[in-house]
Formats: C-alpha cells, sequence, structure tokens
C-alpha cells in the first residue's frame, strides 16, 4: 500500500509538472495600452477598444489588453512614444507631431490643405509608412496602425473668415506645421496636449484651438467657444496618429499570436480608424448647432484665401526634408497620387 501511495504520488507530481508546462505553453499575454484621451472620448470608445476587443476575441481570450486612458499609466503624450520604445506601456496610440521633427516623413499628411478624405489619406499613409518609415523613421517601434483624422478647423471666441482676422489671437496647435501655419496669419501658436484645451479656453490662456469636430464633444470645446470657422475641399490641416506596440513585446509573442495581432493591424485597419475618427464630426458638430453657435463655412473663394497664403509652408518643409536627406517635393506628389488613386 505504502508503495502505490508512493507511486500514485510521483505520478500526480509528473501529472502537474505536465499540466504547468502546458500551460505555460499556452500562456495568456497581458498588454498594457496606454493613451492621453478620456476612456468616453470617441477613439477610445470607437477605435481603440473595438480594436483590443476583437484582438482578444480573435486570440480566445489568451490575449488581455489592459486600457488605460488619460496618461493613468504616468507621463505627458509627448512621451508616449519613448514610453512604447522603452516598455513602460506595451502599446501606445499618440500624436506623431507631439514629438515635433522625430518622425519627419509623417508630416506630409499634416501640411495645410493637403487632406480632403480621412479614409484616403489613412491608406497612403499605411502605404507610405511601409514604403518609406518602417525600416528607418519608425525602426525602434512594432507600428499596428497610421491614421488621420477628419478635416482640422478653428474654435474661437470671435469669428474668424480671414487670415488677417487671426492677428494677435492665441491658438493652440496641434503639430509644428499647423503651429507655423498659425504664425504666417499673426496668432500666437500656443502648444498644449489636447486634454489641457478646455482648461485653456475656460482660463483665457488661449483664444482659440485647433482641433477636428470629433474631439470637441468630449472636451466640450462649443460651450466654451461660440465660433467655429469650416473650410471648402481640402482640410485647413490634419494630424497624424500612430498605434504602436513595443517592439520586444511583438517579437516574444508567440507566431499564431503575431497573426491574430497582424491581422487586426495595418491598411484595412489605418482605414478604419481614419474613417472612424471622420464620420464621429457629424454628431460633434450636430452639438454646437444645437447650441446656437456661429459656425462659418468659408466658400471656395475664401478658403482659397487661406491656401495661397500657406503656400510658403510647403516651400519650407520642402527644403527642410532636402536638409534631412529626404525627397520633399517626391513625398507630396506620392501622397496625392495615393489619395487620389483611393478607391478608384
Amino acid at each position: 500500500m505504502i508503495f502505490r501511495r508512493t507511486l500514485m504520488g510521483i505520478a500526480g507530481a509528473a501529472f502537474a509538472v505536465g499540466m504547468g508546462a502546458t500551460a505555460a505553453m499556452a500562456q495568456d499575454v497581458t498588454l498594457r495600452m496606454h493613451q492621453f484621451l478620456p476612456p468616453q472620448a470617441n477613439v477610445p470608445k470607437l477605435v481603440l477598444d473595438v480594436w483590443a476587443d476583437k484582438v482578444e476575441a480573435a486570440s480566445e481570450g489568451r490575449i488581455k489588453i489592459e486600457r488605460y486612458a488619460s496618461m493613468q499609466l504616468g507621463g505627458t503624450p509627448p512621451e508616449l512614444m519613448d514610453q512604447a520604445i522603452d516598455g513602460v506601456a506595451d502599446i501606445v496610440w499618440t500624436v506623431v507631431g507631439y514629438t515635433p521633427g522625430r518622425y519627419p516623413s509623417t508630416e506630409v499628411f499634416e501640411l495645410p490643405f493637403m487632406v480632403t478624405d480621412a479614409r484616403a489619406a489613412s491608406s497612403a499613409y499605411w502605404q507610405m509608412f511601409e514604403k518609406h518609415m518602417k525600416d528607418t523613421e519608425f525602426k525602434d517601434i512594432h507600428i499596428l496602425g497610421t491614421w488621420v483624422h477628419g478635416p482640422g478647423m478653428l474654435h474661437t471666441n470671435k469669428e474668424i473668415r480671414t487670415p488677417a482676422d487671426m492677428q494677435g489671437m492665441k491658438i493652440r496647435g496641434g503639430s509644428r506645421l499647423v503651429n507655423q501655419l498659425l504664425e504666417i496669419t499673426g496668432a500666437t501658436p500656443v502648444g498644449m496636449p489636447v486634454p489641457a484645451i478646455p482648461e485653456g479656453l475656460s482660463k483665457g490662456v488661449i483664444d482659440g484651438t485647433t482641433i477636428p469636430w470629433e474631439v470637441t464633444s468630449s472636451l466640450k470645446v462649443p460651450e466654451l467657444v461660440k465660433n467655429h470657422t469650416e473650410f471648402t475641399g481640402s482640410a485647413l490641416y490634419t494630424l497624424t496618429f500612430v498605434l504602436a506596440m513595443n517592439k520586444d513585446k511583438y517579437e516574444s509573442l508567440p507566431d499564431d499570436l503575431k497573426k491574430v495581432v497582424d491581422d487586426n493591424s495595418g491598411l484595412e485597419f489605418s482605414i478604419f480608424a481614419g474613417g472612424t475618427q471622420a464620420d464621429s464630426d457629424g454628431p460633434a458638430r450636430q452639438i454646437a448647432v444645437d447650441l446656437g453657435n456661429n459656425i462659418v463655412t468659408l466658400n471656395e473663394e475664401e478658403t482659397a484665401v487661406w491656401r495661397e497664403t500657406s503656400q510658403p509652408i510647403y516651400d519650407a518643409w520642402v527644403a527642410d526634408m532636402k536638409e534631412k536627406g529626404i525627397d520633399g517635393q517626391a513625398l507630396i506628389d506620392e501622397a496625392k497620387s495615393l489619395m487620389d488613386a483611393y478607391g478608384k
């Protein structure tokens, strides 16, 4: 009996070890996703959560994605890229322009009046990322998606119709090129991340801000300023975004889980993300309409004045890219060609 119990004990221990090895082989992976907006904002709710839910479901629960909104893991929005590179977070969503000059090729989609359609631009952005940026500017990080938002515009404490109307105003700009545009009009650009906009407006630190309609609802912007200026045709500006993952973390995934991540990333996801943000502009705009705010939609002739005013930014950008060894005009031509070809 003693011998039999000993054999059973050995067998039980061997079974436990075997089960432990099996569990280790099918080990769950927890990924921490960090971003700067509150969880109820459109991008977390309609893009990031949708992506994370799909990845979790496709992995049959082996991947768990913890979502950290509003910089809950610490730091500031401009630090998000380094948090992903350094492994402070496993995945981040961020505005590329929060690190000006670091990913210069992405700025082709941030030039004034460059982008008309967010889906077309997001498609072009991913294709150009794979061709020009993946193994150069973004070599230290694994990019899951690249996209732009809907038309960027002005939200101000007074009516704006012409570039001259901007003279002396303090306006929050979202990127290096947006700030250049503000300077050309005679405004003073004020750098601040999106979450700081409401306080900046309410305290008079800024007289207005450049953001698309989509972001205004979560920030309560239509309640803080009553004037909004839209443009006809191409957008005043757009910002570029990335969903980025720590490279070592991605490489450490078993092949089947890498495939899950890959299948939910890339071109189609980028188009979905950009399109979803743009689609959210309408409901957010309606809030300003319902509040009785003054929405100025500049016609083609009025918009052309702004386009002409912004032309020096193109010339300066091409020269700046040349100094970096990048053919900026070729990037502009390629981006326009890819955007024109979208959907055809």
